[in-house]
């Protein structure tokens, strides 16, 4: 498909990218739509960062939308993709980013918290991909993209539940993946670890960045760059990539 710094890239392409109302989901929906892709934001609470986020991309010159999807209902990842394509027309590219992280130990973990953690994380991606991977099969393109985390390599410090969400992402990658790669489709997921604006770190900016070897937190950009050039690559598909400033090296 080209230089992923190409603002053709992904000209005539629509994306549904959830959890984008800030951090790594936002980031993602920008460079998409700077590529040329029409992109239909998928958010929970953060309602104003979400349109204003669209407001913005609509400001440039690009299709966008902001639509509301409380992912720990079964019903809404169905919703989701279908309003989305209603708005922008079929899904070309899915971005499950939207995730639940709660710091927890073992015997804080209740069964509502396990339950809840595993519908956002797993549960809501798997329905989403059940919803759109067919329909970009029978059109004979598709990229898809699970957002994962370092702790489903790691285990991790956020929670059990957690990491146990985070693994799964990675069988249901591996699924899918070899499914559809016939008909065009790609499925991968990343593993960040530690990124800022997430809303998601389990301590302090500078507690947390004496873990990772490269001294400092990531940043929602480069997980995004690395997003943008994993959907632009279609031979690239069954593959987890870790962006983590070498805490697992694999």
């Amino acid at each position: 498909m080209g230089d992923v710094n190409d603002s053709e890239t992904f000209s005539g392409r629509v994306a549904l990218v959830t959890g984008a109302s800030g951090g790594i989901g936002a980031a993602i929906a920008e460079r998409l739509a700077a590529a040329g892709a029409a992109v239909a934001l998928g958010y929970g609470g953060g309602e104003a960062a979400a349109r204003s986020l669209a407001e913005r991309l609509q400001a440039a010159g690009g299709r966008a939308v902001a639509l509301q999807a409380d992912l720990a209902r079964a019903d809404a990842p169905r919703n989701l993709v279908d309003a989305a394509v209603a708005a922008l027309g079929p899904l070309d590219l899915l971005i499950a980013n939207a995730g639940l992280g709660r710091v927890q130990s073992l015997d804080e973990v209740t069964v509502e918290d396990f339950d809840e953690v595993l519908a956002v994380n797993l549960r809501a991606p798997f329905l989403l991909a059940q919803r759109a991977l067919p329909a970009m099969a029978e059109r004979g393109f598709g990229r898809t993209i699970f957002i994962s985390s370092v702790a489903a390599f790691t285990g991790g410090i956020v929670g059990p539940h957690y990491a146990a969400s985070k693994s799964g992402l990675h069988g249901l990658t591996h699924y899918l993946s070899a499914r559809f790669a016939p008909s065009g489709v790609t499925v991968n997921a990343l593993a960040p670890a530690l990124i800022t604006d997430t809303g998601m770190l389990p301590g302090t900016p500078g507690e947390l960045a004496a873990r990772i070897p490269v001294g400092r937190l990531g940043q929602p950009g480069e997980v995004a760059d690395l997003a943008v050039a994993v959907l632009a690559n279609g031979y690239m598909t069954n593959q987890v990539i870790s962006v983590d400033g070498g805490m697992y090296p694999h």
